[in-house]
């Protein structure tokens, strides 16, 4: 059985917001001259966490939401230097759509002649969270940025902004200008939006001016989006467009519950999908930056894996719930707490873990040294384990002769493996720690193939006995009576479970 892991295209272009980028590119002199950083500081932000009132909740007009808000909406522009690119980089300076805005001037040069250097100009949107100047807003809008201005939408005031702080992982960036007695927003609890709750958007959509969009909540923890690492998206469908990253997503009462990141849409605007991140996670990320200048992270020292029903049936668990422990990282705390492969990781400090992504997201929000409570599943039962997390990390990340596990008696059939030697491991570029016997050939139309096995992964269990050789595969999978096979693989760099469902193959 052949089958291969693909990642799924979403139905169209995910588009960062902000990622849109209106590009006036003339040739400039380069600006040697960097954002300066700010020392570090406090913030000291406003929270109202009571829920949204129901006579709020039933209002026919928003103007007395706008008018509280609006103020503490700033559109930020941001100017980078880039050095030698050709203007056949940017073939989208000759659509009609930019000529439209920015006149023929484009159209006469010479398309392959690259200045040594030129501006480029970005856009996007900011909040003001403190009367003293602080301000919360993408990465990815001000990232790379040589110059960052912030205007003020009423009185058209202008200040040179300082980066405090940036955290790529959930596209959070804080802001400092320097003044005093500000507009600015209350924070509210993320944690107590409910789906249908009413929300607005506000922003610079496409640079024309601030907007005020209203919609719904349509979905909270939306993630596995591939946008950023931690992902725990508020999703809308107030209309977001390009522009509009790192504005402010409010609740019925005005209060900032999260900030617009990035829409999912076929044609590069609104297509009623929008993102925000919640302010819980970005509150979390802008007081680590503002006190310290970076954001640290809990390391549990695991892969891991969500419950899929075939899964959970395996593994005899009551629900498809939990975080499977496909690996533990040596000397981690996993590894000390005594945490093993096979685990499933159920609850962390009395909450329950819904999945793979639920974990990682209470585990990065928890600091380093801090002791939690850890139940998992074992074997069937419950097991408590008390885990003092470490730091995480920084940015990560056949010669035996193949032997075919194939007759009407073994399991895995049209799966080839081999012992890994040294041509192997660098024929597939393996770890030198890791052992197992190395899928050599696989029948694309197995069900192995369909389960996810492919050519170059290894075999590291097979219904929960270690392999260490093609010899051990092979004796594992023979005079077999259930054709359900719990298969323990590496690939990609990581461990995973799979299972290969055999039953009724003849």
């Amino acid at each position: 059985m052949r089958t291969t892991f693909k990642k799924t295209l979403l139905a169209g272009t995910l588009a960062l917001v902000g990622g849109f980028v209106l590009w006036l590119s003339t040739s400039y002199a380069v600006d040697d001259n960097k954002i300066d950083k700010a020392p570090p500081a406090k913030a000291n932000v406003v929270v109202d966490k009571a829920a949204v009132r129901q006579e709020i909740k039933l209002a026919t007009s928003f103007a007395p939401v706008v008018k509280k808000v609006s103020p503490t909406v700033v559109n930020i522009y941001t100017t980078k230097t880039v050095k030698g690119r050709a203007m056949e980089m940017m073939p989208f300076l000759d659509d009609p759509f930019f000529r439209r805005f920015f006149g023929d001037q484009f159209r006469n040069r010479n398309p392959r002649q690259a200045p040594p250097s030129f501006k480029e100009r970005s856009l996007g949107s900011g909040v003001v969270v403190t009367a003293d100047g602080y301000i919360l807003t993408n990465d990815h809008v001000v990232d790379g940025a040589d110059e960052i201005k912030v205007t003020f939408e009423k009185d058209k005031r202008e200040f040179s902004a300082k980066i405090i702080g940036k955290d790529p992982k959930t596209d959070i960036a804080v802001l400092k200008i320097d003044a005093k007695d500000l507009p600015f927003a209350t924070l509210g609890d993320s944690d107590t939006l409910e789906v249908g709750d009413r929300v607005l958007a506000i922003g610079n959509p496409f640079g024309i001016g601030q907007t005020v969009t209203v919609g719904i909540v349509s979905a909270l923890s939306r993630g596995g989006m591939g946008i950023e690492d931690y992902e725990d998206f508020i999703q809308t469908d107030a209309s977001i467009n390009p522009g509009n990253s790192g504005g402010a997503l409010v609740d019925a009462e005005g209060r900032l519950v999260g900030i617009n990141t990035a829409i999912l849409s076929r044609s590069g605007g609104n297509q009623g999908v929008g993102f925000a991140v919640p302010i819980g996670l970005a509150r979390h990320v802008m007081d680590q930056l503002v006190t310290s200048g970076k954001v640290v992270r809990g390391y549990l020292g695991v892969q891991i894996q969500d419950v899929t029903p075939d899964l959970a049936k395996e593994l005899g668990l009551a629900e498809n719930s939990g975080a499977i422990v496909a690996d533990v990282t040596e000397n981690s705390a996993a590894a000390d707490a005594g945490l093993k492969n096979r685990d499933v990781i159920v609850e962390v400090n009395g909450k329950a873990v819904h999945d793979s992504r639920n974990l990682k997201l209470m585990i990065g929000r928890t600091p380093p040294g801090e002791k939690v409570d850890v139940k998992v599943i074992r074997d069937g039962k419950e097991k408590a384990f008390k885990v003092t997390l470490k730091e995480m990390p920084g940015e990560q990340v056949a010669s035996a002769g193949n032997r075919d596990l194939e007759s009407s008696d073994e399991a895995l059939k049209g799966v080839g493996v081999g012992d890994i030697t040294p041509s192997v491991r660098q024929q597939f570029n393996l770890p030198s720690n890791i052992k197992g016997a190395v899928i050599t050939d696989i029948d694309t139309s197995s069900v192995a193939y369909d389960a996810g096995l492919r050519e170059g992964d290894v075999i590291q269990e097979i219904n929960r006995k270690p392999i260490t050789s093609a010899e051990d595969a092979v004796a594992a999978t023979t005079n077999v009576k259930d054709k359900r096979t719990l298969v323990r693989l590496w690939s990609n760099g990581g461990s995973r479970y799979v299972v290969v469902d055999e039953t009724g193959q003849k």
